[in-house]
């Protein structure tokens, strides 16, 4: 299981290889997105705003659309169920398999199901729950949890991998060859597909028009998941839905180029319910539950547009705190900016440690400018910040930012605090006075001050300036 460290103390924690994985794969993927988007949209900025105006409209209008959405799908032909809290998911997913007699199922790749911790509650109920999505089932067999939201295991090389599927028994040698190590993960998993009674799924969009759930993902593990299966069950946040199909083109075309630089995604899945009957083959009953778990509480703040978010990870990808640090160091299902944001309002009553993941953030504003929905996420921290020191919660290492203010509103006292600063490449630290910013110096590199410098040349350019200026 992951550290539950701050994540300031989890970063100078972390291994240099699993350093070395999240940067290597976050920047390819950053670079990748780059190239595709702007190669492929010269608009590109005026089709995320749009994304983000679509996405607004329906969370302004959430209580009319879910309506619509629940009609939709009703005709046809899903069964839809409301789950008000995470408890509310679980006990309704274990109803539907219990009606059932479900004791082995298949699931495909769902951040849903990784909020609520799903898969734990489901094995307790004695219920054998199979991740087949090749990184989560990766995950599953480390015992560990997703450091991302579209690479789950972008924390990890091939040889950790290839050591993972040896010690699982379904490698007998190791060998970290990329191709060997996914047609061994096929064979063990085709298997598993046929003997399952039962496939769970998250959903990335419903459009409300039609009533359609829109799978996407690169592997098809979700069609072989349905494919055997009687029973269907998709598990899916109130957020994601759109008015109509057509706005789904929208949605898609920036999905698949923001999260793998692909121009869409390898597959791409319109469910609309249960299998017909001419079809050979498909699940013979479908339901969708549609979670709230604090997603009202959210859009009824003041951090409301990290809603529009369709989880496609650029900003995870782009950000310099997430590639230091990876995202296991958020303590949450949710990493990197969108988790920095997300995560203490959908958790906070819950969790109020995470009140400190908005300081996880230099504010560059990478993260808006690669949103494929325009959220303003630095201004969502800088919120999120407020809200914490309104409410009195600091961290280990917080510095008291009152006599900086009192420094930078008085010019005289800033001109001769800037002249002495010069004293702070010898402050012996170690001493009592100085002692509270031990743990703040402890993690940060502090420069050599030069303090006074730039002062004194401008003061001296000036007299230059104003002698060459003086006619002679």
């Amino acid at each position: 299981m992951i550290d539950r460290q701050p994540i300031d103390t989890y970063a100078t924690r972390i291994s240099e290889e699993k350093q070395t994985s999240v940067i290597t794969g976050a920047t390819a993927s950053t670079e990748k997105r780059q190239s595709v988007l702007f190669g492929d949209f010269p608009n590109t900025h005026d089709l995320r705003r749009l994304a983000g105006q679509i996405k607004d409209h329906t969370l302004h209008h959430l209580d009319h659309y879910l309506e619509q959405a629940e009609a939709a799908l009703s005709r046809n032909g899903v069964k839809v169920h409301f789950a008000d809290t995470d408890e509310d998911a679980r006990q309704a997913v274990l109803s539907i398999l219990r009606d059932h007699q479900v004791t082995q199922l298949t699931k495909s790749k769902s951040m849903a199901s990784e909020e609520i911790h799903l898969n734990p509650f489901l094995i307790d109920q004695g219920i054998e729950v199979l991740e087949s999505d090749l990184g989560e089932f990766i995950i599953q067999l480390d015992g560990d949890e997703p450091s991302h939201i579209v690479r789950p295991i972008i924390h990890k090389n091939r040889r950790e991998i290839a050591r993972t599927f040896q010690r699982a028994g379904i490698a007998r040698d190791l060998n970290d060859d990329p191709e060997v190590i996914t047609r061994r993960a096929r064979a063990f998993l085709r298997e598993k597909y046929m003997q399952a009674q039962a496939v769970i799924t998250g959903g990335n969009f419903i459009s409300c028009e039609s009533g359609r759930v829109v799978l996407v993902t690169n592997e098809g593990n979700s069609r072989f998941g349905m494919a055997p299966s009687k029973l269907h069950i998709a598990l899916i946040g109130i957020e994601k839905l759109v008015p109509s199909d057509r706005d789904l083109g929208v949605f898609l075309n920036l999905l698949g180029r923001s999260a793998t630089g692909q121009q869409l995604t390898v597959y791409t899945e319109f469910i609309s319910g249960p299998k017909d009957p001419t079809q050979p083959s498909g699940p013979e009953e479908m339901h969708v539950v549609l979670m709230n778990n604090g997603r009202t509480d959210v859009l009824a703040s003041d951090g409301r547009e990290i809603l529009r978010c369709i989880r496609c990870s650029a900003c995870q990808n782009v950000c310099p705190v997430y590639r230091q640090a990876s995202g296991h160091a958020y303590r949450s299902p949710y990493g990197g900016p969108i988790g920095a944001v997300l995560s203490p309002l959908l958790f906070g009553d819950r969790f109020p440690e995470l009140a400190d993941l908005p300081k996880a953030s230099s504010l560059c504003g990478a993260c808006n400018e690669v949103c494929p929905v325009d959220i303003p996420i630095p201004d969502l921290l800088l919120r999120l910040r407020d809200k914490a020191k309104r409410a009195h919660i600091s961290q280990p290492g917080d510095l008291p930012m009152a006599p900086f203010a009192t420094l930078a509103t008085s010019p005289s006292l800033w001109r001769t605090a800037m002249t002495m600063s010069k004293a702070m490449n010898h402050l012996p630290i170690d001493v009592a006075p100085f002692r509270p910013i031990q743990d703040w110096l402890g993690q940060r590199t502090l420069p050599e001050s030069h303090g006074g410098d730039f002062r004194k040349w401008l003061k001296n350019r000036s007299k230059e300036q104003g002698l060459r200026d003086t006619p002679q």
